[in-house]
């Protein structure tokens, strides 16, 4: 039975550890906390120098690194860790050190480091250092900017750690703050409904209703019934009352989406009830009060709608008070991989699978995409992949066919005569990444160069 037991956790049984440390008694150590029989495999270096190498063809689960190690190659130990969470975002590091090192513990929590641990260390510190460690791998690696930012990474649903996010962050937390208007710009798909719900929530009014409205898939003409309600006899078929959702709305928030689609005469309607706070129900006669907060949403200019007239300026600044612009994804650099977790979850509750992350070669897919759906078509391929993926483990394989074209288009470059070589060299690599995707180990293949030595032009001509 005990053999049985030890067979059954996966992640135990392909355990692999490699340690670069000078001397062998951290490995010895290691070797007698985690034996080869329960399926650990553990591999020393005793300089960081040949460690680049063992990650040109093998992947590790836990990288463990001494301070002395890390002070004594020629390699340096922060270029280290960055080209690692580049090319193997899976690894674990676990950074061990005596005390006289601490800056330089300090600079690799930094650049990515998972944990720090000061020499001496006992032998059941480090077994739940490096147990933990397995346990918090993913699929995609660790990611030290969300955890260090003073910003939260997650409003409700909306998910972001890049400073476009965190400044949409800010704003709904001010937003929520207030009464006044609310006017949410962005693409579709950026998560402007979202934004809304995430300030009613947040709001003296969160325990009132919050009702959202989209206008673009009303026909023009029932726009106005529906947003103020008509009464009995109002019009033919209106054979009884109808509480519009601005009443419906009442001590909470209604949330005005393709707000910039209403017609000349609901701007009006909309325009009078900003002002004065009351509306009047169709063929009613009695005047409401409005005690509910607008927010509005559009996708379009509507300053540009303005100057062709097909939007009131005077709406339009009653509605632009306190203004949020929800950024593309493509100008989100590091929130793609936050996203895929939280779609990851997600759909694997909704399908009762068990996808525990996604391959280092999916995810440079997806970072090197336009997504000109945003983040709403992001939920999609992650929703599919999800769905057809029969293991732990989301593959190139499970994206759509746009991710993963038939055969690669051949690129040409040309050089006018004079160009200097450096800069021949630079243009060389930068269109090495932009065939590959930016997938750096198959840019290294394109240019017959190894990985190392692209990171080392990557730094020399300064290319993120």
């Amino acid at each position: 039975m005990a053999g049985k037991r030890g067979k059954k956790p996966t992640r135990r049984q392909e355990a692999r550890i490699i340690l670069v440390e000078r001397e062998p008694n951290l490995e010895q150590r290691l070797r007698l906390l985690f034996p080869e029989r329960d399926g650990a495999q553990i591999t020393r270096e005793s300089s960081i120098d040949r460690v680049l190498e063992r990650f040109e063809s093998d992947t590790y689960d836990v990288l463990i690194i001494t301070g002395a190690a890390f002070k004594a190659g020629e390699v340096d130990g922060i270029e280290l860790l960055d080209v690692i969470a580049a090319t193997s975002p899976a690894t674990q590091v676990l950074f061990v050190s005596a005390p006289r090192d601490i800056g330089i513990a300090m600079s690799a929590l930094k650049a990515g480091a998972y944990a720090y641990a000061r020499l001496p260390v006992e032998d059941q510190e480090l077994r739940v250092l490096v147990k933990s460690a397995l346990e918090k791998r993913a699929a995609y690696g660790p990611m030290p900017a969300a955890t260090a930012s003073p910003e939260p990474v997650a409003v409700r649903k909306l998910v972001g750690q890049s400073e476009s996010m965190q400044r949409v962050f800010r704003q709904i937390r001010q937003a929520a703050g207030t009464d006044i208007p609310v006017l949410i710009t962005g693409e579709t798909g950026t998560g402007k409904d979202l934004v809304a719900q995430a300030i009613h929530e947040r709001s003296a009014r969160c325990d009132g209703p919050f009702v959202p409205v989209h206008l673009g898939a009303i026909p023009a003409e029932l726009v106005a019934s529906e947003l103020f309600g008509y009464e009995k006899g109002a019009f033919t078929g209106a054979n009884r009352r109808q509480i519009g959702r601005f009443e419906q709305a009442q001590d909470g928030t209604i949330f005005l989406d393709e707000i910039s689609t209403i017609d000349e005469k609901v701007q009006i309607s909309l325009l009078r009830l900003l002002g004065e706070k009351t509306f009047s129900r169709l063929g009613g006669r009695r005047t409401i009060t409005s005690t509910a907060r607008l927010i509005a949403a559009t996708n379009e200019d509507l300053a540009e709608a303005v100057g062709r007239g097909r939007f009131r300026e005077d709406l339009y600044y009653r509605l632009d008070i306190f203004r949020i612009a929800m950024p593309p994804l493509r100008d989100r650099p590091g929130d793609i991989p936050l996203l895929i977790d939280e779609f990851l979850k997600r759909y694997n509750v909704s399908y009762r699978k068990e996808v525990h992350g996604i391959a280092p070669e999916a995810v440079s897919l997806l970072e090197s995409y336009h997504w000109p759906g945003h983040v709403r078509e992001l939920k999609n391929v992650i929703q599919r992949g999800v769905l057809v993926c029969s293991g732990n483990v989301l593959l190139p394989e499970h994206l759509p066919p746009r991710f993963r074209p038939d055969r690669p288009v051949r690129r040409t470059v040309t050089f006018d005569v004079g160009t200097s070589l450096n800069d021949v060299e630079r243009e060389m690599v930068v269109q090495a990444l932009t065939a590959a995707g930016n997938n750096r180990k198959r840019a290294a293949e394109l240019l017959g160069i190894s990985r190392r030595a692209l990171y080392n032009k990557l730094r020399k001509h300064s290319i993120e």
